[in-house]
């Protein structure tokens, strides 16, 4: 009996100093920062195979099972996918691409070192541009796994006989990099590999059937490559995260109306009680008012403030929760003063 005595003592201990999880959309800076005053970029592909290693990439063109054109048509399909998503997000004011032609690289596994400065002035200079935009990199490997599984075939005349299937699965691996150059500066804004793959499936009852798996690659290759460059395109763009923070809803009956106000929508009804209680004379009340006070500025943007409540809530009143609340917005400050740099606030 008293074990139950207790533990109702504890509950509703707990039900009053409780606390509630809400959530918010903030805005992450872009992965890649440029300088919001450049406005002019051109793309070009580093993908032409040098005389040194042309060779080598006639025997990875057979072993490979891949068409002489193949990397080229997919590499040119990875810089009109980053072209068409440049234009679309309104990120510069120009966008030239560079399609008829591509620069050497004397690496055929691999992206080469970075451009000479020089060289990359001179492309600049001649496209009236800011920046440059290279795909470093651009090599499709290709593995085949085949195999027969046994099945049983129906004839012509109604027969059932046994037979053999073949199945060709074709995993096919799209190798890029990417880098930003600002010859002005002297600057590689962004280096960026990566790989994607996708597989393709055929199977008959013969070898020729089982083996059109690889005819459709081509499209595959280029629709890949097409998503490959407008995803890079996206490194420059912010994105929206939602965040969960905690604030208190329990230890005096403003918090409870608090906390059905929150629950509504209703936040700044809520904060007109949260700021009545950051002044009690009481401090626990005090100091969960304040806290609440530091989510109610977060919430309206006004991190400064919320800032300054938190540390309230920390130093005056030993609230434990809000020494990470101060660590949590002073992060959200930097990057709202690098969303400043990028021209995305």
């Amino acid at each position: 009996m008293r074990f139950f005595f207790l533990l109702s003592i504890l509950s509703i201990f707990w039900g009053a100093c409780g606390t509630n999880i809400m959530t918010l959309s903030v805005t992450e800076p872009a992965p890649v920062t440029i300088p919001a005053d450049v406005r002019k970029a051109a793309i070009i592909a580093r993908t032409k195979v040098t005389k040194d290693n042309d060779v080598l990439n006639k025997i990875d063109q057979v072993l490979s099972i891949e068409g002489k054109v193949l990397d080229s048509l997919g590499a040119q399909a990875c810089l009109v996918g980053l072209y068409d998503d440049l234009i679309q997000n309104q990120r510069f004011d120009s966008v030239v691409l560079l399609d008829s032609f591509e620069l050497e690289n004397p690496n055929l596994r691999q992206a080469a070192a970075p451009l000479n400065w020089n060289k990359v002035a001179a492309i600049c200079q001649a496209q009236q541009v800011d920046l440059l935009f290279v795909l470093e990199h651009y090599d499709t490997d290709t593995k085949i796994a085949y195999s027969t599984v046994p099945v049983t075939i129906t004839t012509p005349i109604g027969l059932e006989v046994p037979g053999l299937e073949h199945q060709a699965q074709v995993t096919t691996f799209i190798n890029t990099t990417w880098r930003i150059y600002d010859p002005l500066t002297k600057t590689i804004y962004d280096e960026f590999p990566g790989t994607r793959r996708f597989v393709s499936v055929g199977k008959g009852i013969n070898p020729t059937v089982a083996i059109q798996a690889i005819k459709n690659r081509k499209n595959l290759v280029e629709q890949n490559s097409r998503e490959i460059g407008s995803l890079y395109a996206r490194r420059l763009l912010p994105y929206r995260i939602r965040v969960s923070r905690d604030y208190f809803v329990g230890g005096s009956p403003n918090f409870k109306i608090a906390k059905r106000r929150a629950q509504t929508g209703n936040w700044d009804g809520a904060a007109e009680l949260w700021l009545q209680e950051s002044k009690s004379d009481k401090r626990i009340p005090a100091g969960r008012g304040a806290y609440n006070m530091a989510i109610s500025n977060e919430i309206n943007g006004n991190l400064e403030e919320a800032i300054r409540w938190a540390q309230k809530a920390y130093e005056d009143y030993n609230i434990r929760e809000a020494l990470d609340y101060v660590k949590i917005l002073r992060n959200r400050q930097a990057k709202r003063r690098l969303l400043e740099v990028q021209g995305r606030q």
